[in-house]
């Protein structure tokens, strides 16, 4: 292995999650892509298959997020948090405070308010996505 590349997030609407994580969070993205046809079904070993998907990066992050939207088939799974496999996305951020008072004013529900960890080495708080996907931003403080 030489490196993560992605972490893919399937989501239910595109324009919202697209809004929660560059407009609100501050992640760049790339261009949307449309796939569908044989590759993309044998790939994920479903029938007629039509994602949209982009792909977000930070200022200085070499890994990225893609964002999976399926037209067809429909997804309909959340995760809850203490379930087996993915359970949230940790993202590092700058000034957690003021992402916490844009996002709570955004209407981003969070389950506690910032906090530094016992060893003081981070501030965290974790939110959630338009979909629920739990979101954890933690700020470097040491």
């Amino acid at each position: 292995m030489t490196s993560i590349r992605h972490m893919g997030i399937v989501v239910s609407d595109m324009d919202k999650s697209i809004h929660f994580y560059t407009d609100l969070i501050g992640l760049q993205k790339v261009p949307i892509r449309e796939e569908t046809g044989p590759f993309i079904d044998s790939l994920l070993n479903m029938q007629n298959v039509k994602i949209q998907t982009t792909k977000l990066v930070g200022e200085n992050s070499t890994t990225s997020l893609e964002l999976v939207c399926f037209e067809n088939p429909a997804s309909t799974n959340s995760t809850p948090l203490n379930a087996i496999g993915p359970t949230h996305l940790a993202l590092n951020v700058n000034n957690l405070d003021a992402l916490y008072t844009r996002l709570t004013k955004a209407g981003v529900s969070f389950n506690d308010p910032p906090s530094i960890s016992p060893d003081g080495y981070v501030k965290v708080a974790f939110c959630q996505d338009p979909d629920g996907t739990f979101v954890e931003l933690v700020e470097l403080i040491k």
